[in-house]
């Protein structure tokens, strides 16, 4: 696989797929007339047979995917994540979550992808919705590496999962394909004991460029990628609130009920410490393209790098760390 940033992840995906698809007949691609948007149109030109096309029909695939989950099937849900979240949740709560069918949701062009489309087609309440059903996990991989991982992982994995993906490419956080990978366990991308940054999905990379900022201001800064959000890892999280001051999280979703809320609930009951939720506030999004949305509200490496000096000194310490007035 080419490291050059020219492939988005939904590519990378749907390639993986394709490729054990083609070595295990149980494995099965449902779309809803979005074979383009999720890439799947070589999957369905190279195993017809293993492919299913149900058109605008969102709650009917959820509902079909869930059967051939039921009878044995490795079904994939492939489509737009606004539609997914939204529209067909009924069906993700009975028919997948309820039912505990080994269902995959790929919700792409997720958060902010679609940027100038406008509300109708942001996913940004996905994850505070679909954390609450039982059973579901949640997971938002970084980069082309990390996805490709996560689709070797979710073929044989026994529950019910929602995969969110960007639509366009973004730059890798990692090496190469060797890179370590496993839902539910966070990956610890910089060690420091000053402050904490904890980013999920794309926000990921703009996480690491503030840290290594804040690395060369002096500041030792933890950046965590929380790829999986349900189930969250707990000991990472409560480690980092032992060992750091102060806490601040980044998602392309609303400030409430995701990544934040998640790191929230589990510091206030065990160990409290100060914290920033960076994402979406409550108000419908400015239209741009994802990397304009993401500098407007602060949720890329510059905004990051400056919340965390206004948390830092908030409480008093960044003097004494850095020599000089942040």
């Amino acid at each position: 696989m080419k490291n050059d940033n020219t492939i988005p992840c939904r590519k990378t995906f749907t390639d993986t797929l394709l490729e054990l698809a083609g070595q295990d007949r149980d494995i099965i691609a449902v779309t809803t007339d979005a074979r383009g948007s999720v890439t799947l149109t070589s999957f369905a030109q190279e195993l017809p047979d293993q492919f299913i096309e149900l058109g605008i029909a969102e709650q009917n695939a959820v509902g079909i995917a869930a059967g051939l989950a039921s009878a044995g099937k490795k079904t994939f849900v492939c489509g737009p994540a606004s539609f997914y979240s939204a529209r067909s949740l009924e069906q993700v709560k009975v028919d997948v979550a309820y039912s505990k069918n080994p269902v995959k949701i790929l919700g792409v062009s997720g958060g902010v992808s679609y940027g100038a489309l406008g509300y109708t087609h942001h996913s940004l309440h996905d994850i505070a919705v679909l954390r609450t059903f039982p059973g579901m996990h949640i997971v938002l991989p970084c980069d082309i590496y990390q996805t490709k991982k996560l689709v070797h992982e979710l073929v044989d994995y026994p529950y019910p999962v929602y995969i969110r993906l960007g639509r366009n490419a973004v730059p890798n956080v990692y090496d190469n394909e060797n890179t370590g990978f496993q839902i539910g366990k966070a990956a610890v991308l910089l060690e420091g004991h000053d402050i904490t940054i904890i980013g999920t999905g794309e926000t990921v990379y703009h996480c690491l460029q503030a840290g290594k900022q804040l690395h060369s201001r002096g500041i030792k800064a933890r950046i965590i990628d929380m790829h999986t959000l349900k189930p969250v890892d707990r000991n990472t999280i409560v480690k980092a609130a032992q060992e750091t001051k102060c806490i601040i999280t980044v998602e392309e979703h609303s400030i409430f009920g995701g990544l934040g809320g998640a790191v929230a609930e589990i510091t206030a009951q065990v160990h409290p410490v100060p914290m920033c939720i960076l994402g979406i506030p409550d108000e419908f999004v400015v239209h741009g393209t994802p990397l304009q949305v993401f500098k407007y509200y602060g949720i890329d490496s510059t905004g990051i790098f400056d919340n965390a000096l206004r948390l830092l000194n908030s409480i008093g310490i960044s003097k004494e760390m850095t020599g000089n007035t942040l």
